[in-house]
């Protein structure tokens, strides 16, 4: 498995190593010694997660808070997707810094997503098969986020915003200066 580090901080691309043959194909999405010698990091995932969504389905950006922060380990297996990160750790150097990149079942990209951080994707497909593992279980009560059109990210979602499919929660969720005034 590779490693790559993103330009925000303590989030990694992780690529597998894909065999193909005349079978069809296998990859390791995860191993745990491998990725704690890389990242440094002991995590447990608890509990995963998976959304069936279509071309222009918006997910985000969501967020756990204090000791339910959780850290996530996300993939495509079908379809693809543009999947957002912002840092909202105040003491972090890329605090409010937004990354991007496409996720799909032809470059098998995963992105580890450190607890403190909003997360959000759009279907660029004409259907997705999203997967997330956590670190720690969902809690409703922590759960927050920041509004997908906040100024300023000012995030290019590679679709027509009137072609978007939203939640209601997700269009009244709070821009990042209500958040951190």
């Amino acid at each position: 498995m590779k490693f790559e580090k993103t330009p925000l901080k303590d989030c990694f691309v992780l690529t597998p190593e894909v065999f193909i043959d005349h079978r069809g194909k296998f990859l390791e999405s995860y191993h745990k010694k491998k990725f704690n010698e890389v990242t440094g990091l002991d995590l447990d995932f608890v509990q995963d997660n998976q959304s069936v969504s279509k071309k222009g389905v918006l997910r985000g950006l969501h967020f756990q808070s204090g000791e339910f922060a959780q850290a996530k380990l996300v993939r495509v297996i079908h379809g693809e997707v543009m999947d957002v990160v912002v840092d909202l750790r105040p003491d972090s150097p890329t605090f409010k810094k937004a990354h991007h990149i496409i996720l799909s079942d032809h470059n098998q990209h995963q992105l580890f997503i450190p607890q403190g951080f909003a997360h959000g994707f759009i279907t660029l497909s004409e259907t997705s098969v999203f997967s997330y593992k956590c670190d720690r279980f969902y809690y409703p009560g922590s759960e927050s986020g920041v509004i997908y059109n906040d100024p300023d990210l000012a995030i290019d979602w590679k679709i027509p915003e009137d072609e978007f499919i939203l939640s209601e929660k997700d269009t009244k969720l709070p821009t990042l200066k209500e958040l951190f005034p």
